[in-house]
């Protein structure tokens, strides 16, 4: 395990996470607002572990902007921002809602409050279980509900969801926190009148290699060759692609390597009620009198 990458990785997305919290993003489109804070962590000297989620309202997780997207931030708007800074594959993973209407500001603390309680008791050999009921309880006596198809999960070196999960509710069995392995806690709440889990939307637009096994189609397989070098196992957005290739061809062999299960694609998570989701994010790795978070301001 590398301790000083993910230190510095989560330097870097703690600090890009803190200028997203602040700025007006009124106005910008998604398209806008994914490279600007992209190009933030690499201008600090990391890699993007995945490209940044703006999932807004109802949305809950997955949504990135495709190339030249033209989807605008409305003054209405809540807009769930997730970004990941990677250095040597260990990654960062952080997440803010920023949100324009005022009558949403007690579901965003909620999601705040709910993370912040669950780091103040996460230490080795804390269950993941008491852990998803700290931050359901926070939740529900705040009002809301917690989303109990989503969790955290734990990190390893180009591995986003290492395995293990950290859940938003309370459930049975599970597993209790190692040393030297680093995790992400990120508690989604919902109104009081959410269904309290997500369900597949249609957009598909974030994707991640599968296999490397070659397709015979020559154009498939360069692509194949250039994503794992520039991405690894790491997830990644069309818009990526289209920076050295042409973005019909990206798009059609794409698509190719989907329907040849060489690249998996994730479709936006929706609130079954469509309902407004917040959600926050931390990065941390446990130690026995408690954890160090990568990704505290």
């Amino acid at each position: 395990m590398q301790e000083s990458d993910y230190l510095q990785a989560g330097k870097i997305a703690s600090e890009v996470r803190e200028m997203v919290r602040v700025k007006d993003w009124i106005g910008k489109t998604v398209y806008e607002i994914c490279e600007e804070i992209e190009n933030e962590i690499i201008k600090r000297g990391a890699k993007c572990a995945f490209p940044v989620n703006t999932s807004i309202n109802e949305i809950a997780a997955h949504y990135t902007a495709e190339p030249n997207d033209t989807l605008t931030v409305k003054d209405t708007d809540l807009i769930k921002i997730d970004l990941g800074a990677q250095i040597n594959g260990y990654i960062a993973d952080t997440a803010v809602t920023v949100c324009y209407d005022p009558e949403f500001d007690g579901l965003v603390q909620a999601a705040e409050d709910a993370l912040a309680n669950a780091m103040s008791m996460v230490k080795v050999g804390v269950k993941a279980s008491d852990i998803g009921r700290t931050i359901e309880t926070t939740i529900k006596q705040m009002g809301y509900k917690p989303i109990a198809n989503l969790s955290g999960h734990s990190l390893e070196q180009y591995t986003i969801h290492a395995g293990k999960s950290i859940p938003n509710i309370w459930s049975i069995g599970g597993f209790s926190l190692s040393e030297n392995t680093a995790y992400a806690c990120e508690p989604f709440v919902t109104t009081g009148d959410g269904g309290g889990f997500v369900r597949n939307g249609q957009i598909k637009n974030i994707f991640a290699i599968n296999s490397r096994k070659k397709t015979k189609n020559e154009n498939a397989d360069k692509l194949l060759d250039f994503i794992w070098e520039n991405f690894n196992m790491l997830p990644f957005a069309l818009r990526w692609i289209t920076k050295s290739w042409d973005e019909k061809e990206a798009r059609e062999t794409l698509d190719f390597l989907v329907k040849k299960k060489a690249v998996q694609a994730y479709p936006v998570l929706v609130e079954v009620n469509e309902q407004r989701v917040a959600q926050a994010e931390h990065t941390f790795i446990p130690n026995l009198n408690g954890a160090t978070i990568t990704t505290r301001a």
